[in-house]
């Protein structure tokens, strides 16, 4: 929704339950408890806040990459995209690495139109994955109906 400038923007209150949990909301309405590991008084009900940035980060993606396959009329009847992130070993323990595995299935889907849709989601439309690059390495893998697609190494 946009606000009195014409910015889009986007809400989320977060309330306090008990030791280290909490409930997410966000402003379309949907909630998620979040919650820390038992060793930081979690009680392991609920992600972690940065798994879910991490989980946000591969639906993003995973959005835009079935979004313009299926506008460029592919066959796509499968995506799964498994994300692996590292850490920062000391505070703030910001992503420094991530990396996603593109699984995508469809007969007939065109190898070029995959590369495509998964590099114009890195370089251009998925905002988290961008906003993940200006702390991380991204990189990435492809494969369509389990074979793998060579990925040309990025300098």
């Amino acid at each position: 929704m946009p606000d009195s400038h014409g910015k889009a923007r986007l809400k989320a209150t977060v309330k306090w339950i008990d030791d280290v949990s909490f409930v997410a909301e966000t402003g379309s309405g949907h909630a998620v408890v979040v919650d820390g590991p038992p060793d930081a008084g979690g009680r392991n009900i609920g992600p972690r806040p940065m798994e879910l940035v991490l989980a946000g980060t591969a639906a993003c993606t995973a959005f835009d990459v079935v979004w313009i396959l299926k506008k460029a009329r592919q066959p796509i009847s499968g995506c799964v995209v498994d994300a692996d992130a590292e850490r920062a070993s000391t505070d703030p323990k910001v992503f420094t690495r991530v990396h996603f595995s593109y699984r995508l299935r469809g007969e007939g889907l065109n190898a070029t139109q995959v590369e495509r849709a998964v590099k114009l989601s890195k370089e251009k439309y998925c905002s988290a994955t961008l906003m993940l690059a200006k702390a991380a390495a991204i990189s990435y893998e492809i494969s369509i109906n389990g074979v793998s697609l060579p990925i040309p190494v990025e300098k």
